[in-house]
């Protein structure tokens, strides 16, 4: 098997921008405030700038999300995976997600969280630091992002909002 060539920087930043455009599902990993970790794959919505997952207010992840504020990310697989360490920047209960946003996400989706009751949330989740690779040969220069801010790319936002610092 023949190694493709490492991609620049730039094309990665692109290429991980299209995933999360295009891309449905990914894993996230929560974890309780004494460290114990749980992951789950869950559908989210990009708008360029942030993740939008829904989950029910019972589920470990909406509790650890609340508790910790904090959330990795894994999309892809090992052989072309985009790796995103995220803070939370807002909780929104399903009743109060506008319109356009909630049918936004079910579209994308597959699922409406609105139709499932009260017990639904939404978290908007905006990503602090972002690796993408596919093979060895581009391990070294995997960082896309750091402290919220793309490293380089003109299709990149100049950076990522700030995080929510009221503990949902």
């Amino acid at each position: 098997m023949t190694t493709p060539a490492a991609r620049p920087l730039d094309q990665r930043v692109r290429d991980t921008l299209d995933r999360l455009e295009r891309d449905v599902d990914a894993w996230f990993a929560t974890a309780d405030p004494a460290g114990s970790p749980y992951l789950m794959p869950l559908s989210y919505l990009w708008d360029g700038r942030t993740l939008l997952i829904s989950t029910a207010g019972t589920n470990p992840t909406a509790r650890f999300l609340e508790a910790t504020g904090t959330v990795r990310i894994a999309i892809g697989h090992t052989r072309d995976v985009v790796l995103i360490h995220a803070d939370v920047r807002e909780k929104i209960p399903a009743a109060e997600i506008p319109d356009e946003v909630g049918d936004a996400f079910a579209a994308k989706a597959g699922f409406e969280p609105r139709a499932q009751g009260g017990g639904y949330s939404y978290f908007r989740l905006v990503p602090r630091h972002v690796q993408a690779w596919r093979e060895a040969n581009e391990l070294a220069g995997r960082d896309l992002m750091a402290d919220g801010k793309w490293l380089t790319g003109d299709d990149a936002p100049s950076e990522a909002e700030p995080r929510c610092t009221s503990g949902t």
